[in-house]
């Protein structure tokens, strides 16, 4: 088994709701569409929007058989876009993430460089 790292000082994660409604396009197509999103920050990484799968248009969803695996919140499996160019392995989850990062639980995340995420309000 992979080892299982609590994050500390020297690597820090927070999970907390994101109050803002956050939107995530493919063009003119809407992906995602939420008011409960949660924002993941992690050490000095960029902030990351995960979103509720039932606020996913799973539609555009198409799993694919990448893995994944980070010693601070689990094993990820991924998803591809098919709205987008580059949308191969664009969208990942954690399906049964660590303990410290358990509110993302039942969310997506898309890499921003592939989609448009947008904070509203």
């Amino acid at each position: 088994m992979p080892d299982k790292l609590i994050p500390g000082p020297d690597h820090p994660i927070t999970v907390a709701p994101n109050p803002a409604r956050v939107v995530v396009k493919a063009g003119e197509k809407t992906i995602a569409d939420t008011t409960r999103a949660q924002v993941l920050r992690e050490a000095s990484y960029p902030p990351v929007q995960y979103i509720p799968l039932e606020d996913v248009d799973l539609a555009m969803l198409s799993p694919t058989e990448h893995r994944t695996h980070c010693p601070y919140k689990g094993d990820a499996s991924y998803y591809s876009l098919a709205a987008v160019p580059d949308g191969e392995n664009a969208v990942w989850v954690y399906e049964a993430p660590y303990d410290a990062v358990a509110p993302i639980k039942g969310h997506v995340a898309f890499y921003p460089d592939r989609v448009e995420i947008e904070e509203v309000g």
